[in-house]
């Protein structure tokens, strides 16, 4: 299990698109300096998340998951759209206040990472990853991420332990 650096990493990456539309907005205020560092943790965040997925898909250990339920969880994205979206309401990159920014988009990423709560990654989405809420025969729900379309719940998954609640889909069923 990744815990720890795998939740940092799903989170990052899934805040990434803030970056893009700030790099976006710097770049058309001729702010390349803040605009090239913003695309460059951005695309950073994601290329780190999905060499984590690579690792773990050849080092976590395998189980096989039998689901008793399955729920897409990738549907969320009004308010997050909101959220990428709200740089492009600035006036002037120079005249954000930073100060105010940076920390409310550290809270945010620390309580997302620390809790059990976030189920959406839109670049990942894009790159063909999907996230789905699966239970098990002990009642437990977890999110899962794979390539998959999952459709129904007759087939067992062979699955590895991301994080305490998370599972990645390691390959084809057993």
């Amino acid at each position: 299990m990744l815990s720890g650096i795998a939740r940092i990493m799903l989170t990052t990456s899934a805040i990434a698109p803030v970056g893009f539309t700030y790099s976006f907005v710097a770049f058309t205020q001729n702010e390349p300096f803040i605009g090239g560092l913003s695309a460059i943790f951005s695309v950073a965040s994601v290329l780190i998340c999905l060499v984590i997925f690579g690792y773990a898909r050849e080092n976590i250990e395998s189980t096989v998951f039998k689901a008793t339920s399955i729920e897409a969880s990738d549907r969320e994205t009004v308010g997050l759209m909101l959220l990428y979206l709200l740089p492009l309401f600035t006036d002037k990159i120079n005249t954000l206040n930073w100060s105010l920014w940076i920390p409310t988009l550290l809270v945010f990423g620390i309580v997302t990472a620390t809790g059990y709560s976030y189920h959406f990654n839109p670049l990942l989405g894009i790159l063909g990853w999907h996230f789905y809420k699966i239970s098990g025969a002990e009642g437990v729900t977890y999110v899962l991420i794979t390539k998959k379309h999952l459709r129904n719940i007759s087939k067992s998954l062979r699955v590895g332990q991301l994080t305490e609640y998370t599972l990645l889909d390691l390959g084809d069923s057993k």
